[in-house]
């Protein structure tokens, strides 16, 4: 017969399961829930839910209920280290009613986090019988001790529990690939393609598969234009992270109210407007990566808690005193001489020399002009296929042109000019007055000839010698013969310059 103890535990259980089965959508959520049961159910000053993570072999605190509840998710097991660790490594429950005495404790975080730990009990969320979290609870009130029938209590709500978060954290998983898809579809956010013919790029892009590596922080400087955003790209393709997600927040193009929501989310009431809770961006590319562009712009006032991500992978949503955990490599782009705005100080030394672990230099568009005809076929056939119209290529006239100009816009300028040519061209040929450059904007003054002519004019030469073999089928001799030289010093030509013959 069932004790009234017994029946208000029960009671208590489907009012938890209830809990349960309404919050699928949201693991965070769900994951407070079942920690503010469990500790109800069984009567614990203090309680957590350590996640195991498998590429890495430890355990996080995804979410620390208790007086010291917010510093202790700073902190990370590994397996087998501590209480937690053992029950995550032995797949099997503890109670420990003399904690300080125990061989498993891991004396360290009680230390500094100033909290006494005198009984705990342990257990693992199980699916399929292997351990994805263990859930702990601390010190029983009153100074009690924690009981067999409270382990058999907290079993039976973490078996519930695992499959639970299983279920939620796959949910949210076809949610974010489903926005992911409409943000592509919508917005145009889909992975680019770079072009890289210039030996400044091709460098660039060794440094990346050595930066893509790591999970430290890249800052990535260039003017407006070069294609920071492509790099960003490319660092998270080659690296680990490739299969999770990539989230893109332009930092100037939001006020700061919705910037620090946008990023961290929000919970319900948090300010008007806020109808329910939301996602943060950093939520979102947890286990994957995060670009902030134009971190030139972030708001000083914000700055304290993008370093506290950075440090220590949390942070609380707008309204909420409830940290979240999260995983997520930040990489950040400006266009602006951030050293002097640390100078001025509207941005914080600290956040800086944060960010700038692995700085990368993207060079402007003048200093790198063999990628200019690449580039400019790139747009071309790509407009072409919009516009539905044809042409063979860029006349000489006009690529010596695209070639001499400082293109002070880069390859976004490049881009419009492109379209704009393709647009009003009316010959086979995109003509110089086509381009509709403004050769009075020859772009910013150049350090010690950093434009380099000798670049300028070898990229020149390949181009023209490229479409005069296509013009010829490939045919070396009748080439030579249309470029006014001798079919050995075009062979010559085409070793030096690197040109793939498309008949060879």
């Amino acid at each position: 017969m069932l004790s009234r103890i017994d029946i208000h535990k029960f009671n208590a259980l489907i009012e938890i399961n209830t809990l349960i089965n309404s919050n699928y959508g949201n693991s965070q959520r769900l994951l407070t829930h079942i920690l503010e049961s469990a500790a109800r159910l069984c009567d614990g000053d203090a309680a957590s839910i350590l996640l195991v993570e498998k590429e890495t072999k430890s355990l996080y605190f995804a979410v620390a209920l208790g007086a010291k509840g917010a510093e202790v998710q700073r902190f990370t097991l590994k397996i087998g280290e501590g209480i937690a660790g053992w029950v995550a490594a032995h797949n099997e429950s503890v109670i420990i009613n003399d904690v300080e005495h125990d061989t498993r404790h891991f004396h360290q975080i009680p230390k500094q986090i100033d909290y006494s730990t005198k009984t705990m009990m342990a257990v693992p969320m199980r699916v399929n019988n292997e351990c994805v979290g263990v859930i702990e609870l601390i010190n029983k009130k009153n100074g009690q001790y924690f009981v067999q029938e409270d382990l058999e209590w907290l079993e039976i709500l973490a078996n519930q529990a695992a499959m639970a978060l299983i279920n939620a954290q796959n949910i949210e998983k076809a949610h974010l690939k489903i926005r992911l898809l409409r943000d592509r579809i919508q917005d145009g956010k889909g992975y680019h393609t770079l072009i890289a013919k210039s030996p400044a790029i091709v460098e660039k892009l060794e440094i990346i598969d050595r930066i893509a590596q790591t999970d430290s922080s890249v800052l990535i400087l260039g003017e407006s234009g070069v294609g920071k955003e492509l790099f960003a790209e490319q660092i998270h393709l080659r690296s680990r992270r490739k299969s999770r997600p990539l989230i893109r927040v332009n930092c100037a193009a939001l006020p700061e109210g919705l910037l620090e929501s946008e990023l961290f989310g929000h919970v319900k009431g948090a300010f008007t407007g806020a109808g329910s809770e939301r996602q943060g961006r950093f939520e979102a590319a947890n286990g994957g990566t995060i670009f902030l562009d134009e971190i030139g712009d972030f708001p000083l006032l914000l700055q304290a808690k993008l370093l506290r991500v950075i440090q220590h992978k949390t942070f609380e949503k707008v309204g909420s005193d409830l940290s979240v955990t999260v995983d997520v490599r930040i990489l950040a782009a400006t266009n602006k001489q951030i050293e002097e705005l640390v100078a001025q100080g509207t941005f914080r030394s600290d956040l800086y020399y944060r960010l700038n672990v692995l700085p990368l230099y993207i060079p402007p568009l003048r200093q790198r002009p063999e990628d200019i005809p690449e580039l400019a076929m790139f747009f071309l056939k790509r407009c072409m296929r919009e516009t539905k119209k044809r042409f063979k290529g860029f006349s000489s006239e006009a690529m010596h042109a695209m070639l001499s100009y400082g293109w002070p816009g880069n390859i976004r300028e490049l881009e419009n000019c492109v379209e704009r040519a393709c647009v009003i061209g009316k010959r086979q040929w995109i003509q110089e007055e086509d381009l509709l450059l403004n050769q009075n904007s020859a772009g910013p003054v150049e350090k010690q000839g950093s434009r380099n002519l000798k670049n300028a004019l070898a990229a020149f030469k390949a181009y023209f010698i490229k479409k005069v073999l296509a013009e010829h089928n490939g045919n070396k001799t009748e080439a030579a013969k249309a470029l006014g030289i001798q079919r050995t010093y075009l062979s010559k030509l085409i070793k030096e310059l690197f040109i793939i013959n498309p008949k060879e």
